[in-house]
């Protein structure tokens, strides 16, 4: 079975155990964008997860206006339609918050993170194609969480009982992708990331290396300063990434 194929499985196989989880208030909606945008969330991994990667990215949760309408990680709009040159139908959540619908490529609203992250590897590396060639970008949970009024709560938020068995189904999956993809490293997009990064290491007991780069988020007052030259400079200073 190729890679993009065995990744395809394991997304399916993670979606498929999310789905009879529940969480209670102040969580309202949860949204899957492997179920409504699985579409286009599978022909991201057919087009670039094929073959090993030398270094693979792993983000917290998907953002409102990135995955949750493209069902591609950190999925920006114009950055998945333009570069990545993916755009197909996205269907809907079973249960939709009035004020935070999907509307997929159709979304008028730029995600940040998702700008930022993917201007800085189009920067770097021009096509995708040579972005992609020996690098991937994954979610660690795809799992969108809302409160009633339509307010976004991260996983980090949850009260344990309630993320205990959604980790144990993602830490199953980001160790099914690391063990697909073969990588040297593994990057944190965050530090929540990268603890999750870390602790497939442990289980794993495999070689690779983790890493950590600056979460792009606007609210982090160093992310909007200079984001994409820090995120280089950590990427550099671990030696992922060379200096010229």
């Amino acid at each position: 079975m190729s890679t993009s194929a065995r990744l395809i499985q394991a997304a399916r196989t993670l979606s498929d155990g999310l789905r009879s989880l529940t969480f209670a208030p102040p969580t309202a909606y949860v949204y899957c964008p492997l179920d409504y945008a699985r579409v286009p969330h599978e022909l991201y991994l057919s087009l670039y997860g094929e073959g090993k990667k030398r270094v693979v990215f792993v983000g917290m949760n998907p953002g409102p206006f990135g995955m949750t309408q493209t069902g591609v990680p950190f999925g920006e709009i114009a950055s998945v339609r333009d570069w990545m040159k993916i755009e197909t139908p996205v269907g809907h959540p079973e249960k939709e918050h009035p004020k935070r619908r999907v509307t997929g490529f159709a979304c008028k609203n730029s995600e940040v993170s998702g700008r930022r992250l993917w201007g800085l590897f189009a920067q770097r590396f021009g096509a995708a194609e040579n972005f992609f060639k020996d690098h991937f970008v994954a979610n660690y949970c795809p799992l969108v969480f809302m409160e009633e009024g339509g307010r976004n709560r991260t996983p980090d938020k949850l009260p344990a009982n309630e993320t205990d068995a959604m980790e144990s189904l993602c830490d199953a999956h980001l160790r099914d992708v690391i063990t697909t993809l073969d990588p040297e490293w593994v990057i944190g997009v965050g530090a929540f990331a990268e603890a999750r990064a870390q602790r497939a290491k442990d289980a794993l007991g495999s070689s690779f290396k983790v890493g950590r780069v600056l979460h792009p988020s606007p609210a982090s007052p160093l992310a909007n300063r200079d984001w994409p030259g820090e995120a280089t400079r950590q990427m550099v200073k671990q030696g992922v990434w060379s200096a010229d």
